[in-house]
């Protein structure tokens, strides 16, 4: 990394044993056959998989170093770090294995992420330390597949304490199959998520379809920049609104009240696709909370066609007519209401089972980072089957197709769901150790490495990344691993160190735009996200009302 330089070495050779001698010092810079040091390759592997650089970056980099090399080069120089590190982490094993044996044993942590009909790239974490044990690229998540993984596992680090993962049945299959004397357990969000899901992807599904056939959302985006366009020349008029009705205050200007009023209920009625607390369907339900506004406008319709007509200006009536026309269209939808109704009552079940069990509340701000209460588990246990029996009792559900449905699930995986402390002996004694209730350690592991590969390439899609890496790509995530890296090193100062060390046998084994017109106005932003804006409006506007009568 200090730029390029010439050496002269001098090669020994022994007549007696016909064995040739090259210099140590050198073979610690640079591997031997080759022109580039360890130290720029660590640089280019840390910029590639921990800094997410892209190829051109580094390049640029590089070249202020006055380091010039190809982008293909670049490429290759990060396969080969993923490849010393893989040699590393397996030399690493033992010291690995007896690290986790003198905090009691680990807990396995399984899952896989794919892109449609890529391979699917499995990892095996350790909850406790931490770290990753170890990675496979297979075809499909299929038991066959998956059980030569968790052998090796086996064989590498020991029987488990236990298992946590998704409710696949192949990584179930195999979990069985290869750890029969470890605990093992379904990750609660998992759990929750697949069993709303088939609890409301009916009637989600109808709302969908509903609302896509008015094509309401693409005609109040519309509706929303030919207001934004007419307001902008009375940006000092809609300061005064937005402060007025935030505060409940009664406004004194009619004349660009109208006009703001209907902006602002726009905005506020496709907020409502933007409900939610960031865990995603089925515990956000988007569509419902846009359908939900749109019937709270169509009922409130005469009240504000009262307030926001323009009975001396018919001709700046139109917007007004055009939002509540949106409203009434899906008022007037039968199906769509049908499917309003059984939503709500459908969440209200489902968001108790959410209750009972402590995890992703309403109104939660951990999103999917949510690991759910510290709540007992036997707390827990007992809200689960207090709900079990609230399903046998109602009368209304015990005949419902889903609802007995959802209850075979809660049969089905009781035994898996509720994880009490396990005791371990440790060299210092007994330990208690508790079971994470959710894989939430290795979503967010395969999240990260989506962003990652976002920021590099500017692509949504991981489906060629996951044919083209390398399947040890995730242990990169172990360098930010104190303890790892103590084992990891063995001693060495630093990377660089350790991949000299090793010799080239190892690596051989493996071979926004300022003309923006969708921008929201200043100040509209915070009314949007008010829950109560029709109201508030309302008040505001009979202050008008109130005024020009007066006068």
């Amino acid at each position: 990394m200090t730029g390029p330089f010439v050496a002269h070495e001098t090669v020994g050779f022994c007549h007696n044993c016909n064995r040739t001698f090259h210099s140590e010092a050198l073979l610690q810079i640079v591997p031997k056959h080759c022109n580039v040091a360890y130290d720029l390759l660590v640089f280019v592997g840390q910029a590639l998989f921990r800094r997410y650089r892209t190829v051109q970056e580094i390049r640029a980099e590089l070249i202020a170093r006055n380091i010039h090399i190809s982008p293909s080069e670049i490429g290759y120089l990060g396969r080969k770090f993923i490849m010393l590190l893989a040699a590393a982490h397996r030399r690493a094993t033992p010291g690995i294995r007896h690290s986790m044996t003198m905090t009691g044993g680990y807990i396995l942590h399984l899952d896989a992420t794919h892109d449609g009909d890529s391979s699917a790239l499995m990892t095996g974490i350790d909850s406790l330390s931490q770290f990753v044990l170890a990675n496979v690229k297979i075809p499909t998540e299929h038991s066959d597949h998956i059980i030569p993984f968790l052998k090796k596992i086996e064989a590498d680090y020991g029987v488990p304490l236990a298992c946590v993962h998704d409710m696949g049945t192949g990584i179930g299959k195999a979990v069985a199959a290869v750890f029969q004397g470890a605990h093992d357990f379904i990750c609660h969000f998992h759990f929750l998520r697949d069993i709303g899901k088939d609890y409301l992807e009916p009637a989600y599904t109808r709302l969908r379809k509903c609302l896509r056939s008015h094509g309401t959302s693409t005609r109040l985006h519309t509706l929303m920049r030919e207001l934004r366009s007419l307001l902008t020349e009375h940006n000092d008029q809609t300061s005064t609104f937005t402060r007025a009705v935030t505060n409940t205050e009664s406004l004194q200007n009619s004349e660009t009240a109208a006009l703001a009023s209907t902006y602002s209920l726009v905005l506020w009625a496709l907020q409502g696709k933007h409900c939610g607390d960031g865990y995603g369907f089925p515990f956000d339900r988007p569509l419902l909370g846009f359908a939900d506004r749109l019937l709270t406008l169509e009922q409130l319709m005469l009240k504000l066609l009262e307030l926001l007509l323009d009975n001396d200006k018919p001709n700046k009536n139109q917007p007004v007519f055009k939002l509540l026309a949106e409203a009434c269209f899906v008022a007037e939808d039968q199906e769509l209401r049908e499917a309003v109704h059984e939503l709500h009552w459908r969440s209200q079940v489902f968001d108790s089972l959410r209750t009972a069990m402590r995890i992703a509340p309403v109104g939660g701000s951990q999103g999917l980072n949510d690991e759910g209460s510290t709540t007992a588990m036997a707390t827990i246990r007992q809200g689960v089957e207090s709900f079990r029996r609230f399903l046998d009792e109602t009368t209304d559900l015990v005949t419902d197709k889903l609802s007995k449905k959802m209850a075979g699930q809660i049969d089905k995986y009781s035994d898996k769901l509720f994880a009490d402390p396990i005791t371990v002996q440790t060299p210092i004694g007994k330990s208690t150790i508790y079971p994470q209730r959710t894989n939430n350690i290795l979503e967010q592991f395969f999240r990260k490495i989506r962003r990652g590969y976002r920021r590099r390439t500017g692509n949504n899609s991981m489906h060629r990344a996951l044919q083209t890496m390398l399947a040890d790509t995730p242990l990169v995530r172990n360098l930010v691993n104190s303890d790892y890296m103590e084992i990891l090193l063995d001693g060495k100062e630093n990377l660089e160190e350790l991949f000299a060390s090793m010799g080239q046998s190892l690596i051989e084994e493996d071979k926004g735009m300022l003309t923006n017109t969708d921008r929201i106005l200043p100040g509209f932003r915070p009314l949007a996200g008010l829950p109560s804006l029709p109201d508030k409006l309302i008040e505001s506007l009979a202050g008008i009302r109130d005024t020009v009568k007066s006068n």
